[in-house]
């Protein structure tokens, strides 16, 4: 099957072969950044979220924008580009004991991630939102409601 036969039969907005590597290759050297101590990103403060496959039992690293929740709380937003959960998400969801956090510079933390609803999600939603507009703009372009975390030390 050609490459043109297989954009035709793969679902509009389904990532290919060559985007996967591509955003692996992306999240790879951003993740790396991260470490080296780059704190920022488009204005956004940066994270390394590890999470464990939940099909390869691999561990994963997704660097992700986060925003301040209390003291001891970050959250972080699964838009996955508007059209589905992100991979990292459903790894957080089936392995929720194995995620960990890393800071610019920093060492890893375990923590307890914690998927907000109803009042709860809506007063964060209106901090994240206030703090980054954008995330209001992606979220009015799509159908789904995204997902917003709380992540806490373990």
């Amino acid at each position: 099957m050609t490459t043109n036969e297989q954009q035709k039969t793969r679902k509009p907005g389904t990532p290919g072969t060559f985007s996967r590597w591509v955003q692996r290759t992306m999240n790879a050297r951003t993740s790396t950044k991260i470490r080296r101590g780059k704190a920022q990103m488009m204005g956004m403060d940066l994270l390394v979220l590890t999470t464990t496959g939940r099909r390869s039992g691999e561990p994963r690293d997704t660097p992700l924008a986060w925003f301040p929740d209390g003291d001891d709380g970050w959250l972080v937003v699964a838009s996955g580009g508007g059209g589905h959960h992100p991979d990292w998400h459903a790894n957080l969801t089936s392995h929720p004991d194995q995620v960990s956090i890393e800071f610019p510079g920093g060492t890893p933390t375990q923590v307890t991630p914690q998927a907000l609803t109803g009042a709860e999600r809506e007063r964060a939603w209106q901090q994240i939102t206030a703090a980054q507009p954008r995330y209001a703009k992606y979220q009015k372009k799509s159908e789904r409601l995204y997902p917003v975390i709380r992540l806490t030390p373990r």
